[in-house]
């Protein structure tokens, strides 16, 4: 399966060696590129229902480290990259906006971070093109083969129930841009700062649809049961372990993803695996960025 299409990908730099946007596939996505022009590249790929600025306080950890950071607005959260068709949210083109990026910032590999959402996309990512991952450090998120066993075979469905309600048309829009704007993050323990910057890209239906979509792409009524095809089919995946050196970080309130897929998850990967286990919940990022971003560091000076 290609990830890498032909299309004309155009950089736009607002100074010498700044990347603050690409273009793949037709769309345009926005980046927050900070930090030493020369420093070790790390890509920060957000998850749901984030942005890019979700990493604002790893990356500034990051900085004093001598990292260069790159974090996109991915598809569907751009306001450049929003399709409307399901099917461009499949991993293949999520994975594929990433490689643009890379290649954009003329960059031949970088530390892959990635969590929720954005964790799938970096493990698919180091799975299909792991010439171009330097390392792979996870948050939350199992890798998506042990997800999808730990659906059918242990407590995840428990975790995962409300992915069959995203999966419907029109009112899961509505119902989640107006959680956007009503303080439901901050009770679920997003800092409000953070909900406030999330709420004005997000909050209306039309903005929420792109988002959704990750989660219609990946799951399909089957059997009378959500079926997490994209995230099990080893012609998506492929059946090869991950083969980078890889960090798992996990908050063991998660209240999303459960235990079972994460302890899975180390027999998909053969190269230096770490798992930490954090005393924390889902929003790692936000609520504990100093941890995560140690651990970024640690596995970037292990290289």
């Amino acid at each position: 399966m290609a990830l890498v299409t032909t299309a004309r990908r155009r950089l736009r730099r607002s100074t010498v060696g700044c990347v603050d946007s690409f273009t793949h596939e037709g769309l345009i996505f926005e980046v927050i590129d900070g930090g030493p022009r020369d420093g070790a590249p790390v890509l920060l790929l957000h998850g749901f229902p984030q942005d890019a600025s979700a990493w604002a306080e790893v990356s500034e950890r990051l900085h004093e480290h001598g990292l260069r950071t790159l974090a996109p607005h991915q598809r569907g959260y751009s306001p450049g990259a929003r399709p409307r068709r399901v099917s461009a949210y499949r991993l293949s083109h999520l994975v594929g906006d990433v490689l643009a990026l890379l290649d954009a910032a003329g960059l031949e590999r970088a530390h892959i971070v990635g969590h929720d959402w954005g964790g799938a996309v970096a493990w698919t990512l180091a799975q299909h093109a792991p010439e171009r991952v330097a390392s792979l450090t996870v948050l939350s998120t199992p890798f998506p083969r042990a997800l999808a066993w730990a659906a059918r075979h242990a407590d995840q469905a428990r975790h995962s129930w409300y992915m069959a309600a995203f999966v419907l048309p029109v009112a899961p829009e509505r119902i989640l841009a107006r959680m956007m704007t009503n303080g439901a993050m901050v009770r679920q323990g997003v800092p409000s700062e953070h909900q406030d910057r999330y709420a004005a890209r997000l909050g209306t239906p039309q903005a929420m649809r792109g988002p959704l979509n990750w989660y219609r792409a990946a799951l399909r009524p089957g059997g009378g049961r959500q079926r997490w095809h994209s995230l099990d089919e080893p012609s998506v995946l492929g059946a090869e372990p991950v083969q980078v050196p890889t960090t798992l970080v996990w908050g063991n309130r998660d209240p999303f993803l459960g235990r079972a897929a994460i302890e899975r998850t180390a027999q998909y990967v053969e190269s230096d695996y770490r798992f930490v286990e954090l005393d924390a919940g889902h929003w790692l990022p936000e609520k504990r960025p100093e941890q995560v971003a140690a651990e970024i560091v640690s596995r970037v000076e292990a290289r």
